[in-house]
């Protein structure tokens, strides 16, 4: 296991001193990290959809000519980046498959996305919070139904992430509830966590994990902001804001 905070060399002493005085005090220590090609190494949506698929209906590759048409929809801004989502998802998963027959199959991909789609230093990192005694809450634009998988084996509190609506026969569905979790709308996502735990901002030290630019506003919310492995945007953005850059590769 590496020390806490080692992450942490760019900051000053001042600064250090001043973080180490507010966590003394008892705040509520909360750490918040983002998924998708921040603790892992490449992205999760459509490898999970076409996981499903060969293990479950390797018919459905039929529909694979039809998945170009969402994309141009989405380029054109007939579609949201959500509606895009739900129509790959109709495609290759189907409109209603059973979660306890998908269940087997999220296990499966979470054991290899952990195996062979993951930065080791940022399991590294998540074990350090973890030794501080921070609360790891991940968030991402990944769908919660399997990223929560993902989640458990890491050992994350809590999950934050895009939901679907499961009917009373327990069928998912190819429709969002609420709003797609990605950029501002974690903000939401993240308050509503607060709230529903019972912290108070003011009364919380946050850490924030992202390689993407869209995660900007999940960055500016923390009080520690770590660039991982950054695009090139976030990276300026980064440097602008004077955040740590990390490179986890």
């Amino acid at each position: 296991m590496i020390k806490p905070l080692k992450y942490l060399v760019l900051l000053g002493s001042a600064a250090m001193g001043a973080l180490e005085r507010q966590l003394r005090d008892g705040m509520q220590k909360i750490s918040l990290y983002d998924m998708d090609r921040t603790i892992t190494v490449r992205g999760t949506y459509t490898p999970f959809l076409f996981h499903q698929l060969f293990a479950r209906a390797r018919w459905r590759l039929m529909f694979l000519p039809l998945l170009p048409f969402g994309f141009m929809g989405y380029g054109l801004k007939l579609i949201s980046r959500g509606q895009l989502k739900t129509f790959n998802q109709r495609l290759l998963m189907g409109s209603g498959p059973k979660l306890a027959d998908l269940q087997p199959h999220i296990d499966r991909f979470a054991e290899n996305v952990l195996r062979s789609n993951r930065y080791q230093k940022a399991l590294d990192q998540i074990e350090a919070d973890r030794a501080e005694g921070r609360t790891l809450v991940l968030v991402t634009a990944s769908y919660e139904l399997y990223a929560e998988a993902i989640a458990r084996r890491l050992g994350f509190d809590h999950v934050i992430g895009t939901r679907l609506e499961v009917d009373g026969e327990g069928r998912v569905r190819p429709k969002i509830l609420g709003e797609n979790c990605y950029d501002h709308a974690k903000i939401g996502r993240i308050e509503a966590l607060f709230a529903a735990q019972g912290w108070h901002r003011n009364d919380s030290h946050v850490r924030a994990y992202s390689d993407h630019f869209s995660d900007g506003a999940m960055l500016e919310f923390a009080d520690e902001a770590f660039a991982t492995t950054p695009t090139p945007p976030l990276r300026r953005l980064a440097e602008q804001r004077g955040w740590p850059i990390v490179d986890w590769r």
